[in-house]
This record gives C-alpha cells, structure tokens and sequence, in this order.
C-alpha cells in the first residue's frame, strides 16, 4: 500500500510519500496550488503504482484551501482521507516530546498516521459534492445573523425616534411597519404626513390589514410622542431598513437554492420527521455529511460536540460534566433548534422533553437529552432511507 501525506496551506503544498514498508519513497516536496502543481503529484503517484485503489492519500481539514485539491484527486480516482487537525496534532506529540511543527514534518505525520490503521474514513463523492450545500446553510446562517444584528439597530432607533409606535404593532419588523418607517423615519415626520397618503402606504403595505382607522392611530400617537427629531438618526433609519429589505431578498434566494438540492439531489428522509424544516434539515445534512463517516450515533454526538466532556483523577470525578463544545458549532445550533420544534410537533419527542423535566432537570439539560434521541433517530434513518413513522 502507497500512503501519502499532504500538509495542505493557500499558495503551496507539502507531500511526503511513503508504502507499507516504512519505505521513503519520495522525500517531503513542495507542489504549487495550482493545476500544474496537482499533475506532478499525481505524475509521481502514478509512477509508484498503476493500482490507483493501493494509494491512500491524507490531508488535513482546513477549509476552502483544499476544496480545489480534494476535487482533483477524487477526479482522478484516489482514495482521499480527510484527517481532523486535532488528530494530527495529538499523534505529533505522541511521536516526539520535542516541539517540531514545520510543514514537511506535518506531511510526514499525516502520512504515518494513514499507516497505523486507524479507521479512518475515505473521502466520498458524496461528501465533496454535499461542500454546495454546506456552503449554502453556513451563507444563510451568516445572513441571517447580519440581519438580526441590523433589526436590533432597527429597534433602538425607533426608541429614539418614535417610542409610541412599539406598543401600536405586534412587531416593529413587519413590512408594513417597515414601509411607514421607510417614507417617514420618525414622529414628527409620522405627525405631519398626509392622512391620504399614510392611509393609502399602511393599506398598500399591509395588504388592506390596516387602513385610515389606523393611520389616525399612528398619526395621533406620533403627535403626542416623545420622539426626538434627529435628522441624522432618521436616515441611519432609513438605510438600515433597506439594508434589512435586501438582506432578506438575499436570504429568499439562498433558501430556494437550499430546497433546490435537497428535493432534487439529496432527497433525505430526514425532513419527514415533524418539526425538521428545509433549513434546519439542510444544515444538519450539509454539517454531517456522508453519514458511512461515522459508526454510530455517539460519533455524530462528539462531531457536534454535543457529548459530556469527562474528568477523572484519583478520586475526583466532575459529576456535573458539561458538553464540550468542540465540534462544528453550526451543526450543534442546527441540531440544537431542530430539537425544539421536534418536540413541539411530535407527541413522542414532546412526552420524553416532560419526562426529563420531571426528573427535576433544566430545560436546557432536558432538550439536550431530547437532541441525543433525535440523533439517533436521524442516524437510523439515514442509514436505513425509510422515512419517520410517528408512533401513536
């Protein structure tokens, strides 16, 4: 078997390629990030071995800077392991006390630990091709938190400019709210608006929810308000609804691209448990990946970093272990949410969440075991393809 190790970074990359003998079969070199510099590789490869399914190739996870490289070599056929940095770093350590990190040792490293069987996982179409929809759930969360962050800007300044209003709405993030506050940013401007045109905006905006009754409600309230006049506010205002307008038009496209690949390529049967929408769903696929990855439902656990983190030393034992916290941060949150509205739909999911509060536990701890249950649920699923049959 030919193993070689790939220490991946933005401009280059080193290689060190050895067989099962211990046998240095090229010494650690540098290939360049680019089409040129993948063809050496693969020309050196192919001239140890015609057998390209004796050739194991590792390389560490580090975003984007190994999309392009990964994609190559799966193209070509090779058998590609990607390998978790932290591994990595702790099999170093394990080989020597002494602190040597450079990027040929850490081909080599890589490399070595493709040698001591460690049931490592090969890199699938799969999960190559399932980066789009990774990339599209982690965009959206982005998005999404942008928006957030400008809708609180929203509410501080309508406490400025116009605090009555808050109590006059069921939310201040309505497009019809929205649209007021888009002409007229502000109590004063609300106060001298044109009963005409306030009525014909609220009607427009709101689909005929609210007319003339309303707009001399608004009218009224901004006329006795307490809102300071700050031109400068009113335009921060003004352009942060804007922003928040296109954030969401953005937001729409990135969700109909989501749904586009989960009908038509990823066709889960995760999204038929009650409760799990496209965007949870698609998060929780994309974070996950090629599920023959794992082993079993505990591995995705530790992936999220959802399992109890464990102390033990002579007699002291943290009986109060807290999650680790160590994985993929956009899985946990997706797995997290998900939990919660499976809970609220599901009979079953919703009995076991009242079981745990029962036993005394937090709301917290209680959903965190519900999660556990979920995962597994998933995990069964997906290894299984059979669709969720709601127990009654």
């Amino acid at each position: 078997m030919i193993y070689v190790g790939i220490d991946v970074a933005k401009d280059k990359h080193d290689c060190f390629i050895t067989n099962s003998d211990g046998e240095v079969l090229f010494k650690p070199f540098t290939i360049s990030n680019n089409r040129e510099g993948f063809e050496t590789l693969f020309q050196r490869i192919s001239s140890i071995s015609d057998d390209l399914d004796k050739v194991k190739v590792g390389l560490e996870a580090t975003g984007h800077y190994s999309y392009n490289l990964l994609g190559f070599l799966l193209d070509k056929g090779l058998p590609t392991y990607v390998i978790n940095p932290l591994h990595t770093n702790l099999y170093r350590k394990s080989l020597s006390l002494r602190k040597t990190k450079t990027d040929k040792v850490d081909s080599r490293t890589i490399a070595t630990m493709m040698m001591s069987d460690m049931n490592l996982q090969s890199y699938s179409d799969t999960s190559y091709h399932n980066e789009e929809l990774k990339s599209l759930t982690r965009y959206r969360f982005d998005k999404v938190k942008e928006r957030a962050k400008l809708k609180s800007s929203v509410s501080r300044l309508v406490c400025i400019l116009f605090p009555e209003l808050e109590k006059l709405v069921p939310t201040l993030h309505m497009v019809s709210v929205y649209a007021l506050l888009s002409e007229f940013p502000g109590a004063d401007a609300v106060a001298n608006a044109h009963l005409t045109r306030l009525s014909n905006l609220l009607s427009e905006s709101s689909k005929g929810r609210y007319g003339k009754d309303t707009a001399v409600m608004f009218r009224d309230a901004a006329r006795g308000s307490i809102g300071s006049h700050m031109p400068a506010k009113s335009l921060e205002l003004k352009h942060t609804i804007k922003l928040i307008q296109e954030l969401t038009v953005e937001i729409d496209e990135i969700e109909a691209a989501i749904k586009r690949i989960m009908d038509e390529e990823i066709q889960s049967p995760l999204l038929t448990i009650p409760g799990i929408s496209y965007r949870m769903g698609a998060m929780i696929i994309a974070e996950i990946g090629d599920f023959s990855r794992f082993d079993s439902a505990d591995k995705i656990l530790a992936y999220a970093g959802m399992s109890p983190s464990t102390y033990q030393s002579g007699q002291l034992d943290n009986c109060y272990s807290h999650m680790e916290k160590r994985g993929s941060r956009y899985l946990r949150y997706a797995l997290y949410n998900a939990t919660k509205y499976v809970c609220h739909w599901d009979k079953s999911f919703g009995a076991y969440l009242a079981k745990k509060r029962s036993e005394g536990k937090h709301y917290n701890v209680a959903l965190s075991h519900a999660t556990k249950k979920l995962v597994r649920l998933i995990f069964a699923m997906e290894k299984s393809g059979r669709a969720y049959l709601p127990t009654t």
